[in-house]
């Protein structure tokens, strides 16, 4: 397993609550911790009291040049864990704001599953839209802090899906942790539009 404290290029952020249990998830954990120049923090294990080192986060991001967010999607989003790793970690006059610049240039990678089938996420379906109406926070979220939102790699009907398909789906994503930035796609993807917050949308004193 990669040693959590060394830089790496890649840091993966695994947010499965119980992902030993996961038919996916565990074996892309797996993959993420035994691949040469990948960093991963197993999240649940790490801060089981969520109190997050936010400092130590920081500096991880700060080594990478892709961050992956790698979660089960639950009511539509990203773990409870998950989403206050993003709330402390990416911080205004660190992550985004005046004079922030540590995750600029850098790129941000949804890696997720469902454990329904893709059909639902239709107009006609019981989830109402398309999967990529579910998007626009991420995306936001990279724009805000000056990242790329890479072609996110999404594994639906994870629950039922056949061990065949899942397998594939490991062995892709095992392929472009080892090829990354060598995707032929990224050459055509437009830097990320600037996003800059007035200092008054602050409060007093925030940093």
């Amino acid at each position: 397993m990669v040693n959590e404290n060394q830089p790496s290029s890649i840091y993966v952020i695994s947010a499965h609550p119980n992902w030993r249990d996961s038919r996916a998830n565990r074996q892309l954990h797996t993959t993420a911790t035994t691949t040469a120049g990948v960093s991963v923090c197993d999240l649940y294990e790490t801060y089981p009291d969520y109190a997050i080192e936010v400092q130590a986060e920081q500096a991880k991001l700060e080594a990478a040049q892709l961050v992956v967010l790698m979660h089960p999607i639950q009511w539509y989003s990203m773990p409870a864990l998950l989403k206050l790793w993003v709330d402390e970690v990416l911080s205004y006059g660190w992550a985004y704001g005046r004079g922030a610049s540590a995750l600029k240039g850098k790129d941000l990678w949804l890696v997720a599953s469902t454990g329904g089938a893709e059909s639902p996420y239709h107009l006609q379906g019981y989830n109402r839209y398309f999967f990529d109406a579910f998007l626009p926070p991420y995306e936001q979220t990279a724009a805000l802090c000056g990242m790329r939102f890479l072609p996110p790699m999404v594994l639906h009907g994870a629950h039922s899906a056949p061990a065949a398909l899942v397998a594939e789906h490991v062995s892709t994503f095992r392929e472009r942790l080892q090829t990354y930035p060598h995707w032929p796609e990224l050459d055509d993807l437009a830097d990320c539009v600037a996003c800059e917050v007035p200092e008054q949308d602050r409060p007093a004193g925030e940093h």
